[in-house]
């Protein structure tokens, strides 16, 4: 499945929209955590992820040249520990084992036609306890990106969905300046 309205600009320029590091810190990433990248794009956070653990990050897409740009990026930085994946994981899942990670990214995707199905393959992957980390663009006209206001979600559109899926919502709304929200959950 193909998000509705995501086409990707250059990579430089979608990277000068976040702060990796920072947002990690802030959505309270676990450095010992095996890690799922949904929707991994040109691996931004991917490589961030696997700077900083000690566990192996998997990034899925369904774009094989996302999948590849991801790949590529991990080994020009030596990041042995990331897997790349192309796959449809809303229609085929992750691949991933039942409770097999620890901590699970979906950044920037929840503005699906049918966002519960990847939420419910988040919570499949995750570990008891393990956490789902979410960002998403806010609501507001003026961000150079993102998709169309009318399938933006808000921020408790998110927790709402965390919620239907199992995920109990730990940082309910962290503000992630100056384009994007983010929340955390935990899973039950």
């Amino acid at each position: 499945m193909r998000v509705r309205d995501s086409g990707m600009p250059d990579v430089v320029t979608w990277d000068g929209f976040f702060d990796p590091r920072a947002i990690l810190d802030k959505l309270a990433f676990d450095d010992r955590a095996d890690v799922v990248d949904f929707g991994c794009g040109y691996g931004t956070f991917t490589v961030a992820a696997a700077a900083r653990t000690t566990g192996v990050v998997t990034a899925v897409d369904l774009d094989p040249e996302m999948v590849a740009a991801t790949a590529a990026r991990a080994a020009s930085l030596g990041l042995a520990n990331v897997r790349a994946i192309q796959r449809d994981f809303d229609t085929a899942g992750t691949g991933l084992p039942d409770a097999s990670v620890g901590y699970a990214m979906l950044f920037n995707v929840l503005h699906a036609e049918e966002p519960m199905p990847m939420l419910r393959e988040a919570h499949r992957v995750l570990a008891p306890r393990g956490l789902l980390a979410v960002i998403h663009w806010v609501h507001d006209a003026k961000t150079p990106r993102g998709p169309d206001l009318a399938i933006r979600p808000r921020p408790e559109q998110c927790r709402n969905w965390m919620e239907q899926a199992g995920i109990d919502v730990h940082l309910p709304q962290v503000e992630l300046p100056p384009f994007h929200f983010g929340l955390v959950g935990i899973r039950r």
